[in-house]
Parts: C-alpha cells; sequence; structure tokens
C-alpha cells in the first residue's frame, strides 16, 4: 500500500467533485459522480442504489450546521482512496473526524465507506 498525504488536487478528479458538491450539499450534483448500484456505508447504516444514495446525501447532517475542512489524504491504488474530513458544527460532540472510503470504477464512485478517523 502507498500511504501517503496527497493535498486535494492530486487526488482523481471524480473524488475531489463528489467531495465538493457534497460539503455544499448538492446531492444532485454529488449524485452525477455515482456507479448505477452505488454501496454507502456511514457508520452502521447502508444505502444502495443511487436512489437512495441521492436520499442519504440530501437529508445528512441537514439539522446540523458545520464546517468541512480535509485535513488528509491517501491513495492505496489506483482504484481506492481514502480522505479525512475534520468536520466542526452543532452536532453533538461538535467535533468528528471521518475518513471517506472511496472505491472508483469506470471513473464513478462505486463504494463509499464513512467511518472514523482512526
Amino acid at each position: 500500500m502507498n500511504h501517503t498525504d496527497l493535498r486535494s488536487d492530486a487526488l482523481p478528479s471524480t473524488v475531489r467533485d463528489f467531495l465538493a458538491a457534497s460539503t455544499v450539499h448538492d446531492a444532485d450534483t454529488a449524485s452525477s459522480f455515482l456507479a448505477e448500484d452505488i454501496v454507502v456505508v456511514d457508520q452502521a447504516e447502508t444505502f444502495r442504489g443511487r436512489d437512495e444514495v441521492h436520499t442519504f446525501l440530501r437529508e445528512a447532517g441537514s439539522e446540523f450546521e458545520y464546517t468541512t475542512e480535509q485535513i488528509g489524504a491517501h491513495r492505496v491504488d489506483d482504484n481506492h482512496w481514502v480522505v479525512t474530513l475534520r468536520l466542526e458544527g452543532t452536532f453533538p460532540g461538535g467535533v468528528a473526524e471521518l475518513d471517506y472510503r472511496f472505491t472508483l470504477r469506470g471513473g464513478l464512485v462505486a463504494e463509499l465507506v464513512i467511518a472514523n478517523h482512526a
């Protein structure tokens, strides 16, 4: 595995563009970077297919105000990338560091696992 911290401009455009859209709560644009059979795992919940994930993206965190900052990123291999985001806001705990583990296929996000940063 090749674990190096990358600047966001070194990430694949699909990952950069998805994160940019999801950070501003633009679920429609974010969904355009997803494979039809996308699987998203967020903590203990799993969402399958573009429609279900679009709803998740639209509703996730909508009851809170928060900022998002990328604090780390690395390439696992050509199809697997991990981006660490720091969220600060009005949600319980006020601060969270989350790993977004992307699996790419055909230029789209095929799987996304969101978990607490170790």
